[in-house]
């Protein structure tokens, strides 16, 4: 045991002394280092020193499936021993085409995919394919966008524009572009609330009214369908999204569908444009695209839209973008198996069954400790805010009560590394009952010690 400690300390320092880790302020490792992960496996991370952790979270939301998915593996070994990587330009292969044959399946009307490697660049893919197409239909004039307010939609520096979260973008404002976002935003606490199906219409009227000061002049709008991620969880009226597409449609205004965290079941639809039942001009897929085993991300988009490229050379319609990695072939085989596994275990359905009984998880954490309010969900997401049980009020920012939270349900079990003060559940889609139990009363212990 001496000697495993030792050498786990040893890790961690080598780690600190090179990498930089993504979305956190590196002082804090100096409280809270590193797990040193072993192997994960289904819904569980285990560690170095024999600890099994709950990814409550689906490791930044793309283990759809969970981790070291028997049959996505298989299909990957398989993959491998033909080929990992050929550019994609003027090249094609099997796997790479049954898989997008089964993208656009998922959108009927939607016939063409463009891959990229990450979901941020899909979202951007998508801005400049609308911004060449109006370029070459004659619109030029159309070269805004609009976002909703909350949203994010990446860290690119035209995503974090089209995004809504200053803790991201702040420090880049200067290279940012502006987009204003829709203010109007029908927020609910999950599908049983009054207006799941319909929005009021004086909110409406006021989106419309905002709508109709841009409305020459935009190119898209952007949005995350029914939840909205990093900016806390929200969830939102699909009828806000029906609504934007008659409107758009009635103002020649391509609507992108940021589904990177919605789709492939997260929602209890394969896709959470579903719920509206509307068809978005671009779909843009990533995270459970492979079910996190590869960097891959993909564009939906019409044929309509693919021929204003389609052309002679010379014309200089051709849409130049690449990606190094796009359409590589070891994630395009995780990716088409997933969607295989997605149908064959029934995934989405029984998403959409379950959904209820994750949030009642969550309404259950917030009834044991009254330190949560605004509870809230759909499909396999439950979401939360920390108050202080005493006062009713939110903590403040500069106690970092989430953080203390994050660490203390690490130390009790569960990786459940909150967004600010919110906590959330977003574990695989597969994820058994019992699991949920212990995810609910680490919870329910965690929240306890930290408040």
């Amino acid at each position: 045991m001496f000697n495993l400690t030792v050498n786990m300390a040893n890790l961690q320092k080598r780690d600190l002394k090179h990498v930089w880790h993504p979305c956190s302020q590196m002082k804090d490792y100096e409280l809270f280092p590193p797990l040193q992960v072993k192997e994960a496996r289904g819904a569980f991370i285990y560690t170095a020193d024999g600890r099994k952790i709950i990814d409550a979270i689906s490791s930044w939301w793309c283990k759809s499936l969970g981790h070291s998915h028997p049959g996505i593996r298989k299909a990957v070994q398989s993959q491998i021993k033909k080929f990992e990587h050929v550019i994609m330009a003027n090249t094609c292969n099997e796997t790479l085409v049954e898989l997008s044959e089964r993208l656009c399946s998922l959108m009927p009307g939607l016939d063409k995919v463009f891959y990229a490697d990450n979901g941020s660049t899909a979202v951007e893919v998508a801005m400049k394919m609308s911004l060449q197409y109006n370029l070459q239909t004659g619109s030029q004039g159309r070269n805004k966008f609009l976002a909703l307010k909350n949203g994010y939609h990446g860290e690119t520096i035209l995503t974090l524009a089209a995004g809504d979260c200053g803790a991201y973008s702040k420090p880049y404002r200067s290279m940012m572009i502006s987009i204003p976002k829709i203010a109007e935003v029908p927020y609910l606490s999950g599908s049983d609330s009054p207006e799941w199906l319909k929005m009021k219409d004086i909110q409406w009227r006021k989106a419309e009214k905002f709508l109709d000061k841009f409305s020459g002049r935009i190119s898209a709008i952007i949005f995350e369908p029914v939840v909205q991620g990093a900016g806390g969880m929200l969830v939102y009226s699909p009828d806000l999204l029906r609504r934007l597409r008659t409107w758009s449609a009635g103002n020649g205004v391509h609507l992108i569908a940021d589904e990177i965290m919605t789709g492939f079941g997260r929602t209890g639809k394969m896709l959470a444009c579903e719920h509206a039942g509307i068809v978005p001009d671009f779909v843009c897929l990533s995270k459970g695209l492979t079910a996190g085993w590869g960097a891959m991300s993909a564009v939906l988009c019409s044929n309509k839209v693919y021929n204003a490229f389609y052309g002679d050379y010379m014309n200089g319609t051709s849409f130049l973008h690449s990606n190094t990695y796009c359409g590589n072939a070891i994630s395009a085989a995780a990716a088409l198996e997933a969607l295989k596994i997605y149908e064959d275990e029934d995934i989405v359905a029984n998403v959409a069954r379950r959904s209820c009984e994750l949030r009642r998880r969550m309404e259950w954490v917030a009834s044991e400790t009254g330190a949560l309010k605004n509870v809230r969900g759909v499909g396999f997401i439950a979401a939360a805010d920390i108050i202080n049980p005493d006062t009713g009020k939110s903590f403040s920012a500069v106690r970092r009560t989430g953080f203390s939270f994050y660490r203390n349900a690490v130390e009790l079990g569960a990786l459940l590394r909150p967004l600010g003060d919110t906590v959330y559940f977003l574990p695989p889609l597969n994820t058994p009952d019992k699991v949920l139990d212990d995810l609910a009363e680490i919870a329910v212990k965690a929240l306890k010690i930290t408040v």
